[in-house]
């Protein structure tokens, strides 16, 4: 391999995720640029499936492409990422999760935003969710966008702002020069809010940070995903992860700050509820009042498992 050729890396983070793992493989097979200019790395995070298997068998089946696969013992997508960043052989990074679908100019969107942008420091594409039924649940809502990653800020190239938020960590690029220049990410945030605190450390170096519409992806969401007990487990890990990471950063004053935040939220989601019920819509708010109580309950606890 020839490393100046390699303009731009694509990290896929993997954890037990044999059944939607070969189709993002071959989405990154199908890219328009050329595979001369870009590399994918795997991160097998303790995978204890047939993740392993279906990486050496891509790679194989495709020795055209860039293909480089490393097994991280130290479990947490923090720890995956940052292996992702200390493998990848050229200045931009771009993170994809395992059950994502990209489009065929995907890399190259991305690659060519950052040759015309020569300050900006990162970007993040929209996120279409692709339900496995086919059908969005009639309890969603704009309200529970992060549970399944969607990110639609209209069709427009813009700077993040706060109403924003931040990149979804199933499609955000970074310079790797300024990841590392923060350090990474948190390798105490082990599932929830590693995405979160990477926009903030880059953000207080640069507010080069933008919202790039034609970097969009598929987010394949499985019916598991959709259950009542995966909700209640994904938004306590949530509330008990940006507790971590306060705590990580060692400011207490935030920390109560978020207390007052989680609390205000959690009462202004019983409004929202009666709201949707009085248009009939009683399982949409139904499930915002849900999410924020046990974001709120998470928040609360010591420690929530994320494995």
């Amino acid at each position: 391999m020839n490393n100046h050729q390699i303009e731009i890396s694509l990290v896929i983070c993997t954890y037990n995720r044999e059944k939607f793992l070969p189709e993002a493989l071959e989405s990154v097979k199908i890219q328009n640029l050329s595979y001369q200019n870009f590399e994918l790395i795997v991160i097998d995070n303790f995978c204890t499936d047939r993740t392993a298997e279906i990486v050496q068998s891509f790679m194989m089946n495709n020795p055209e492409l860039h293909v480089k696969y490393f097994f991280e013992s130290n479990k947490g997508l923090s720890y995956a990422r940052n292996r992702g960043i200390l493998e990848a052989n050229s200045p931009i990074i771009s993170f994809i999760d395992d059950d994502v679908i990209l489009p065929p100019d995907f890399i190259e969107e991305v690659l060519l935003f950052f040759k015309n942008n020569k300050n900006a420091v990162g970007v993040g594409g929209k996120v279409i969710p692709k339900y496995e039924n086919g059908l969005e649940p009639i309890w969603m809502n704009k309200y529970l966008n992060g549970f399944v990653a969607k990110v639609d800020h209209g069709d427009k190239t813009k700077k993040y702002t706060k109403a924003m938020k931040y990149p979804a960590g199933c499609n955000m690029t970074y310079k790797k020069d300024i990841l590392n220049q923060v350090k990474g990410f948190n390798n105490e945030l082990k599932f929830r809010s590693d995405d979160k605190y990477i926009f903030k450390k880059v953000s207080q170096i640069s507010d080069e940070i933008y919202y790039l519409p034609k970097a969009w992806l598929f987010h394949y969401i499985d019916n598991a995903r959709l259950e009542p007990s995966n909700f209640k487990k994904l938004f306590m890990k949530t509330g008990n992860e940006e507790k971590r990471r306060i705590l990580s950063e060692g400011n207490g004053g935030e920390l109560f700050l978020k207390f007052i935040e989680f609390t205000f939220k959690m009462f202004a989601s019983i409004l929202i509820m009666l709201r949707f019920t009085m248009l009939s819509l009683y399982p949409k708010g139904k499930y915002v009042f849900l999410s924020q109580w046990f974001t709120w309950i998470g928040f609360l606890k010591k420690d929530v498992f994320v494995r």
